[in-house]
């Protein structure tokens, strides 16, 4: 049983702790992945915060690319040496939603042997199913993509979350269509990876809406044609002055109440409401349902982008190795696992884009 090096969350909104752990073998249908890059998602803080509760100790991480360097029973699909994406998105491929296409929301997520424990046997949470602010992970098979060996880690970690959620937000979820408009509300990672999903799928105008000016120069770079600042009066009407109309589609991308509770202001007729953005268990949001009653509008939950991982992870790396997906700009910092409490105080300022741990491998 090899021992690993994790950041290990003790105690809500307190720093996490550098701990040795055992990490079991891979059992029938999983894979050991020995991690080169891992990327803070805002999820990443929010639980490690209280956000949504959870057991302690626990490792959360879930944005991940590595090596695989030990196979379980019945794995046949995967080899060790091979690079994958690593993700959250466990699927039994057997459950109604896994059978129509909807892995993301599968309903059976059965519980399996802890996979980590402490050197006293105190067993440590997986969180998410990854627990990749470690060395190692051992995860289910269902929840890895083979990528190119050619491509850089940090930048094909950040497959496993903020670029599918953004993307395929849009796409599957949103079903945005050639020459529809849209609105991107927050341009933070998620939101520009919204903004190029909406580019990729020939969108004709794209308004990013943000606190930050610079935010907004920054979507303009990932093909955002406007920018609206969210603290002006009534944004809307300066994003509806830039579209002409209402949106066809508004992704909110950040877990911000107000930004929910606008949102609909933006859209038109027939218009979509992506959620995409998460806020914190409890928090509640109003609107007058009689507007998208008459106006025939909809109000769609995305999670993870409504990504089917091995459909979805091989075309946006391709897209990537061919110039027409940015992802290298998406990386603001590169750190080592000991620097992560200094990695997550920098991701919390709001100016970050992704800060990315990288493992001496």
């Amino acid at each position: 049983m090899p021992r690993i090096r994790a950041a290990v969350c003790t105690a809500f909104n307190q720093p996490l702790a550098i701990e040795a752990l055992d990490l079991r073998a891979p059992l029938a249908g999983e894979v050991e992945v020995t991690l080169e890059a891992v990327a803070i998602c805002h999820s990443d803080i929010s639980y490690a915060e209280g956000a949504w509760g959870g057991d302690l100790p626990a490792v959360y991480g879930h944005e991940a690319a590595g090596r695989i360097s030990a196979t379980g029973p019945g794995v046949t699909a995967f080899t060790q040496g091979q690079r994958v994406v690593v993700t959250l998105i466990k699927a039994c491929n057997a459950c109604i939603n896994c059978a129509t296409g909807h892995p993301t929301i599968c309903e059976n997520q059965a519980p399996r042997p802890a996979p980590l424990t402490r050197p006293d046997g105190t067993e440590v949470i997986q969180s998410m199913h990854c627990g990749a602010f470690a060395e190692r992970v051992v995860v289910d098979q269902s929840q890895i993509v083979a990528v190119p060996d050619n491509l850089p880690p940090e930048s094909l970690c950040l497959l496993a979350c903020g670029v599918i959620t953004g993307i395929g937000g849009m796409i599957n979820a949103g079903r945005l269509k050639p020459g529809e408009d849209v609105v991107v509300i927050g341009a933070g990672g998620v939101g520009l990876n919204a903004i190029q999903g909406a580019r990729i799928a020939g969108a004709r105008r794209i308004v990013a809406v943000d606190m930050s000016e610079a935010k907004l120069d920054t979507a303009r770079a990932f093909g955002a044609t406007h920018g609206v600042l969210g603290t002006e009066k009534s944004p809307w009407r300066k994003a509806m002055k830039a579209l002409g109309r209402g949106a066809d589609v508004v992704a909110v991308t950040v877990g911000a109440i107000p930004a929910y509770e606008q949102a609909l202001r933006y859209m038109g007729w027939g218009g979509r409401m992506v959620m995409i953005g998460m806020p914190h268990s409890g928090a509640m949001a109003q609107f007058e349902p009689v507007v998208p009653a008459f106006m025939g509008q909809h109000m769609i939950g995305s999670k993870m982008g409504d990504a089917v991982i091995s459909r979805d992870i091989p075309w946006m790396a391709d897209l990537y190795a061919q110039g027409r997906l940015k992802l290298d700009e998406l990386v603001s910092g590169r750190w080592s696992l000991d620097q992560i409490n200094e990695a997550i105080a920098d991701t919390g300022t709001g100016g970050v884009r992704r800060n990315v741990i990288l493992f001496d491998t």
